[in-house]
């Protein structure tokens, strides 16, 4: 689940820029800035930078451009807005209605049913997770890293292209993938009470994944559930699956159906869940 992927990001931070070609954004130009040392970074405008920036990894001195492009921000600030209002729209018109009918379906423990309304929610979900990288990954992260004159913009990679589960997970989402190589996975590798090799370390930063992405579900909900844990726990013999036997397309197909299945089953557990505790017990 791990890779070397992860290390990219600090590259960048030794003076060159990681666009990659993919319309991250065209962040090459440096201007020379004397080098800041420790003590001199303990200032509240460095700790605001760095909460400001699209990075999870601080550094001492971060590659900077020399100027903000105002065509730039306008483009960004074009696309935020308008991909904002179409995922809007979409979860309204779209999701929303089909999540409601699948209600019935759930209660009868209808098999037939349950899995017509998954695969009726797996278009709109998928459309709208895509768009909603896009928003987030290129448009709104450019924009804070344009005005913020930070010129690493590697926040993806061809995630799209990828032949395995443990190659997506680690190209699709680069500053959270290089916060935890960087403060999670080298550690365990380094430290010398407790012997963890690549795949335990691996496995250890996967599980620390999937913590936060139920309490990331869970807390909002005012409910626990296990849906998103379990979701990503279940990425792991999946892994191994397409590493051992999936190979080339087969295994890019593979990731590809358990992004597109994987959500909507997700988002209908919780719903259901969801009605029956806050809901259903209420009305009685």
């Amino acid at each position: 689940m791990i890779t070397n992927g992860g290390h990219h990001h600090h590259n960048a931070h030794n003076g060159t820029s990681n666009s990659n070609g993919h319309g991250n954004g065209d962040a090459s130009r440096h201007q020379p800035a004397p080098l800041v040392e420790y003590p001199n970074n303990l200032t509240i405008p460095d700790l605001a930078y760095f909460i400001a920036a699209p990075t999870l990894c601080y550094e001492l001195n971060f590659p900077r451009t020399d100027r903000i492009r105002k065509r730039f921000i306008m483009k960004r600030l074009f696309e935020i807005v308008f991909l904002f209002q179409l995922d809007i729209g979409l979860i309204q018109q779209w999701m929303v209605p089909t999540i409601r009918n699948s209600l019935e379906p759930f209660k009868e423990m209808s098999l037939g049913r349950m899995l017509e309304r998954l695969l009726k929610l797996a278009v709109p979900n998928h459309l709208i997770w895509l768009i909603f990288f896009y928003w987030f990954f290129h448009a709104f992260l450019n924009l804070l890293a344009e005005l913020l004159r930070f010129s690493d913009r590697q926040f993806y990679k061809d995630w799209w292209n990828s032949e395995s589960v443990s190659t997506f997970w680690s190209t699709w989402n680069i500053p959270v993938h290089a916060h935890l190589v960087r403060h999670v996975y080298l550690p365990l590798l380094n430290q010398d009470r407790v012997k963890f090799n690549r795949f335990w370390a691996s496995t250890v930063v996967f599980l620390l994944s999937a913590f936060y992405h139920e309490y990331l579900v869970s807390v909002p909900l005012n409910m626990f559930r296990l849906w998103a844990f379990g979701g990503m726990i279940a990425q792991l013999p999946l892994s191994v699956f397409v590493n051992r036997y999936l190979k080339g397309q087969s295994g890019n197909v593979a990731v590809w159906i358990s992004l597109i299945l994987g959500q909507p089953l997700c988002i209908l557990m919780y719903y259901h869940d969801y009605y029956v505790i806050h809901v259903a017990s209420t009305s009685n």
